[in-house]
């Protein structure tokens, strides 16, 4: 249809297509082609059993009633220990105010984006607008533009934002919304004393007393024992230190040994206390885990390895070495001893509880045998999973390591469409990054590497920078560790992107420099030559990044010769493109127009439609330059039509742009004042900043 349109165009054609433009444009406007975002409501299903802290909610719904919303968000921190229970009254609070804040409920868990110690800000804002429906191709590649879209999103809205597990002020102020009728729930282990706007509204959550504990208690338990016995429920009580998590798998413990008098289990608690030394808490933990069958006491242990807060069936049944089937009944069995959380996305544990099951793991495997099986089965079974969601989503391209051979009775992950790969590596994001940390850790330097090729095309698409700066310096580490020259090439070129995308061009830089020097040393081979003409177009895409259009052009010629020399068309027609794009932003509008000729020629033969529309779009501004404004449109339209039909809004809003510049050339000033209000309702809906200025 593009094609078509682009080789039989003609003054008619062309009014029928800018009139059927403007009939979309009516139905954009009326809401028709884009809906407004869906409201978040970012809270997991409400707790069976929730001791109501009434005090806490009081104050917290005074707070709220009496906020003046004088320019700033009511922000309230509830401190403590882990295990208390903040984030359960965050969301607590958050579910009974929440027909007050009729934009949405927000949540961001602060710790699962934390490296070393530090949180990517950045990175926590894209995970607010992400709730708030903005798609990936419209973030903004730096924090200061995101923060704008944040601002933008969250201007005049009522909204609830909860940030969890902040350990400053500092990482949970730019996250705040920029609304004085919005509210902010921040918890943190201590108090926060440094927000710079106004003053928190603080609320400590201390231990339930011992009353309000009881009352939890028999809310799990049900248990006639609890009532009849009173001094052994307050003895069990007092152990598990008002700590909620503690007494959840007290609870269960309890209800497991119907049998059994309250006295006598609290007295074999007691009596472990004085023999071990340990505190009660422990020893209940010790009881429940004590009473797990073998393949469940074994997948506990081994799930404090696992190296984000949430595991899947699959990936505890690699851990075990089991079918997914005896993996479900062992998390089953976890769950039901009050050891997991269910969520929705997969099973939850405690921080206070990992540090118990990795106590555990280390008492009954001494050696670390069993620990050190178990790491390598998880590691190459995500390594093997995320090479198949990357080849699904990409297709075949050039990479280094075969995947691994799939792990015993555990099954592959299976995807039918690219997007379903994409979601894939997106859900298990922060398992597949932290494996590569975890495989360095290991000693497991090939796995390590191996495991940022993937996830090279999940950055492309989801743009988080902490983990990928930390997962390809880690790769970087890895080749270098095993001298494998091929991958210390490609990882240091990979890493060199997301290091100039935040600007730091002077370590971008340094990164290429030695990507170039050691791709010298490489050999003839197809592949090789191949991977020396990417690391020269990268040392180019670096250049274009900083303006260098003269050095841009010299690499990109030079990685052009060795495409052309090995016969690699999809490398030629890439490099002919930038080439093109290049002259053209140096204002060589006929050597532009002659290389964007060709490479748009080149990818109409290759069928690759991506290529085809970008190449179009591209050649059609080119030509615009030239004075040829009739060619120019009909590639506009072609390009227009294409980015519908792929649902990319960012191209369709740079087309729309190019077509108002071209009917304000004609004279045409409605028609370009429509297609610039589509642009515009198109970048609002879809939350761009409203100057449509993409940063990348």
């Amino acid at each position: 249809m593009a094609e078509e349109t682009h080789n039989s165009l003609d003054g008619h054609a062309d009014v029928v297509v800018q009139a059927r433009d403007i009939g979309v444009l009516h139905q954009h406007l009326h809401g028709v082609v884009a809906p407004e975002r869906p409201v978040p409501f970012q809270l997991p299903p409400a707790l069976a059993h929730f001791e109501n802290r009434r005090a806490e909610q009081e104050r917290i719904a005074r707070a709220a009633e009496s906020h003046a919303g004088d320019g700033s968000p009511l922000v309230v921190t509830l401190s403590g220990i882990g295990g208390i229970g903040k984030t359960a009254l965050g969301f607590h609070v958050a579910r009974r105010l929440s027909r007050g804040y009729p934009d949405g409920v927000l949540y961001v868990d602060l710790d699962d984006l934390r490296r070393d110690g530090v949180v990517e800000v950045a990175d926590a804002v894209a995970e607010l607008l992400t709730g708030l429906g903005v798609t990936s191709e419209w973030l903004e590649r730096s924090f200061a533009g995101r923060s704008k879209q944040y601002w933008s999103l969250t201007r005049d809205k009522r909204l609830i934002v909860i940030v969890d597990n902040a350990r400053y002020a500092a990482e949970a102020e730019p996250l705040l919304p920029a609304s004085a009728g919005s509210l902010a729930i921040v918890t943190s282990h201590g108090a926060l004393h440094d927000f710079d706007g106004a003053l928190p509204v603080e609320v400590p959550v201390n231990p339930l007393v011992a009353e309000d504990a009881a009352r939890l208690l028999a809310h799990i338990v049900d248990d006639h024992r609890l009532p009849a016995e009173p001094d052994a429920t307050a003895a069990l009580v007092h152990g598990c230190g008002g700590l909620p998590a503690a007494l959840k798998v007290a609870g269960q413990w309890v209800r497991k040994y119907r049998r059994r008098s309250l006295s006598r289990l609290v007295g074999e608690l007691t009596a472990e206390l004085r023999e071990k030394g340990i505190p009660m808490v422990e020893a209940v933990w010790d009881a429940a885990y004590a009473g797990l069958g073998e393949e469940a006491a074994r997948l506990y242990r081994l799930l404090s390895l696992h190296p984000a807060p949430v595991v899947t069936a699959p990936a505890a049944a690699a851990l075990l070495g089991a079918g997914e089937r005896r993996a479900e009944d062992a998390l089953e069995e976890l769950e039901s001893a009050g050891l997991l959380e269910n969520r929705t996305e997969g099973c939850r544990m405690h921080d206070l509880l990992r540090g118990h099951a990795d106590r555990r793991a280390r008492e009954a495997d001494p050696g670390g045998t069993e620990r050190a099986a178990a790491r390598r089965a998880l590691i190459r079974w995500y390594r093997r999973q995320a090479a198949r969601a990357d080849l699904m989503a990409a297709g075949p391209r050039m990479t280094l390591a075969e995947p691994p051979e799939a792990v015993d009775e555990v099954p592959d992950i299976e995807f039918s469409t690219k997007a379903e790969a994409l979601r894939w590596l997106e859900s298990q994001r922060l398992a597949l990054y932290g494996c590569v940390r975890l495989a360095f850790d290991s000693g497991l330097y090939e796995d390590a590497w191996a495991l940022c090729e993937p996830l090279w095309t999940h950055f492309l698409d989801h743009p988080h920078y902490a983990d990928v700066l930390d997962a390809f310096a880690t790769g970087v580490a890895a080749a270098d560790r095993l001298e494998h020259l091929p991958a210390m090439i490609r990882l240091r070129c990979q890493l060199a992107r997301p290091l100039w995308e935040q600007r730091r061009y002077d370590e971008a830089a340094a990164h290429l420099r030695q990507a170039l020097s050691a791709s010298e040393s490489l050999g003839a081979s197809e592949q090789e030559r191949k991977l020396r003409a990417s690391a020269v177009e990268f040392s180019g895409l670096l250049k274009l990044a900083r303006e260098d259009l003269a050095g841009a052009t010299a690499d990109f010629e030079a990685s052009l010769r060795i495409h052309t020399a090995i016969g690699n068309a999809y490398g030629v027609l890439l490099q002919t493109h930038l080439l093109g794009r290049t002259a053209l932003r140096q204002g060589d509008v006929g050597r532009a127009v002659a290389l964007l000729e060709e490479a748009h020629r080149m990818a109409r033969e290759q069928e690759r439609e991506r290529m085809t529309a970008r190449t179009g779009f591209e050649l059609g501004r080119a030509l615009r330059c030239a004075g040829r404004a009739a060619e120019a449109a009909a590639l506009a339209h072609a390009a227009l039509e294409s980015a519908r039909e792929r649902g990319s809004t960012t191209d369709e809003v740079r087309v729309l742009e190019e077509l108002a510049g071209l009917a304000d050339e004609r004279g045409a000033a409605a028609e370009a004042d429509g297609h610039r209000a589509l642009a515009r309702l198109l970048t609002e809906r879809a939350g761009g900043l409203a100057d449509g200025a993409q940063s990348s």
